[in-house]
């Protein structure tokens, strides 16, 4: 595998933020850099349509389902699960407890920006 520059700025926000956003142009490597990066922490992708049901529909059993922290891939899927995602945060700040990819597009960074400021780490941002 090659070793991504990125990685070490993740690990750098991961070891403040409870929370890192991963964004980009799909296909651009997102997924492959996070589990790189975290490969002790479980993985689960919201592009399958019974988990991104659960996400939407049971929010707290979908993230109590995941408490000590994971990557939670193609987050645009589910925008809302942010704003339960800050409650558990504010709860419990573990930093670099979640690990969010999801492709670039305007309505994810709005949502990320009212849910998760000061609670999130975004390379290449200062802080978010």
């Amino acid at each position: 595998m090659i070793k991504r520059t990125l990685e070490k700025k993740l690990h750098e926000l991961a070891g403040y933020y409870p929370s890192v956003v991963v964004t980009g142009p799909r296909q651009s490597g997102k997924t492959t850099l996070s589990r790189m990066a975290f490969p002790e922490s479980k993985y689960v992708s919201l592009e399958a349509m019974d988990i991104r049901d659960f996400a939407i529909n049971d929010p707290r059993g979908f993230i109590s389902a995941y408490a000590d922290g994971a990557i939670i891939d193609e987050i645009q899927h589910a925008p809302e699960l942010l704003i339960y995602l800050q409650t558990e945060i504010d709860n419990h700040s573990t930093p670099g407890r979640f690990i969010l990819t999801g492709s670039q597009h305007f309505a994810l960074s709005q949502s990320i920006s009212q849910s998760l400021a000061g609670r999130c780490g975004i390379p290449g941002v200062a802080a978010a």
